[in-house]
């Protein structure tokens, strides 16, 4: 994700302590969302959506390099489902389908936007870290013990 302003209400919440017990219901839900916008096409779709606003259906696919229209429609269906994404059918021939975030969307791309932060600014000792280890694993003769 490029680059978005933070959403103030998680911003807040981020600096208060940790809470002492964790609902199971809460816990069960991150795991779940994560399960599903950890995925490829969630996450790219949430930042083409971001980045332009409301798209087409034929638009969307050309801004997610690579997606299948299979994929597509599978993806936008759980993102709907989610409340993620607002899709509008317009009564028209041939049929028109625009795609939007929904502000519970917005807020999700808003919060992974940290993950392109943290990735922009540990770069350089990721790309370090990953060269130290390919030169081990060469170094080993190919051999890993685990």
């Amino acid at each position: 994700m490029r680059r978005a302003e933070a959403d103030p209400e998680i911003e807040v919440r981020r600096h208060e302590p940790i809470p002492e017990r964790i609902d199971p219901a809460i816990e069960a839900l991150v795991e779940d969302i994560i399960g599903k916008v950890a995925d490829k096409w969630t996450m790219l779709i949430l930042e083409a959506l971001q980045e332009n606003g409301t798209l087409r259906y034929t638009q969307l696919r050309k801004k997610v390099e690579g997606i299948s229209q299979k994929m597509l429609t599978q993806t936008v269906r759980q993102m709907e489902e989610d409340g993620l994404v607002r899709r509008t059918v317009h009564p028209v021939i041939p049929p028109h389908v625009d795609y939007t975030l929904t502000p519970l969307g917005d807020s999700l791309s808003k919060a992974f936007c940290g993950v392109w932060i943290w990735a922009q600014t540990n770069y350089d000792e990721i790309q370090r870290a990953r060269q130290a280890f390919a030169a081990q694993g060469k170094l080993n003769s190919g051999k890993r013990t685990s």
